[in-house]
């Protein structure tokens, strides 16, 4: 049997988004680190896997496959009955509702998540100044999702359904990201039913998995 292969780096937030979803899948697979810095990402050997040169790339037999949401949708619906009804649904209605919010998170959550993430920690790390007029927006933009977010925690325990599905998965590493930072961090606890889902997610086995993984490279 072919072995399932990882291609990408712990810098990226939708390595990390993958990485959690074999690991709460349980699947065994091998990680192909690929060095940004280096820009191996825009070298022929990878860019054969994917033309547009972004991490991640899952590889399984004979299919490879880059876009991080498409790749957790099909291993979430690949891997057999009992592994779907973990993270997803076989149930058509159900199934949308997940695809729905699966498209919050990458429309309405990510893009200010990752403005604020941006400006508040990767710019000040490289010495860059931070762009308030661009922080003010995007904090006014993320706030408003966290409302939405809050009203829908109020009827469910996860975002699409009452239990633990992609939709979280795929919110892990920008949480993990807002969460050290004290501005976005006071915006999350603020609104205590989104604190509580975002703590407990953020604990579960498969996410401290991958940030021992992150640390297990820092060192």
């Amino acid at each position: 049997m072919a072995v399932r292969k990882l291609y990408g780096s712990l810098d990226s937030p939708d390595t990390l988004k993958v990485l959690a979803c074999l690991l709460e899948h349980d699947l065994d697979f091998e990680f192909v680190p690929i060095n940004l810095g280096a820009g191996e990402h825009n070298q022929k050997p990878f860019l054969s896997m994917c033309p547009f040169g972004q991490v991640p790339v899952f590889e399984d037999g004979h299919i490879k496959q880059f876009e991080s949401r498409a790749i957790i949708r099909s291993m979430a619906h690949g891997y057999g009955k009992k592994l779907v009804e973990e993270l997803i649904y076989w149930d058509s209605r159900k199934q949308a509702t997940v695809a729905n919010w699966i498209d919050v998170e990458d429309h309405h959550f990510e893009p200010p998540a990752l403005k604020l993430v941006t400006e508040l920690s990767t710019k000040p790390k490289n010495g860059l100044v931070t762009d308030e007029k661009a922080v003010a927006e995007a904090e006014e933009k993320l706030s408003k999702v966290l409302d939405v977010y809050e009203a829908r925690l109020e009827k469910l325990k996860y975002l699409a359904a009452d239990k633990y599905t992609v939709v979280d998965v795929l919110h892990l590493p920008n949480l993990e990201s807002l969460m050290g930072i004290a501005l976005t961090k006071r915006l999350i606890e603020s609104r205590p039913r989104v604190s509580a889902w975002c703590s407990e997610i953020l604990a579960r086995p498969a996410w401290t998995n991958v940030l021992e993984m992150i640390k297990m490279q820092v060192v």
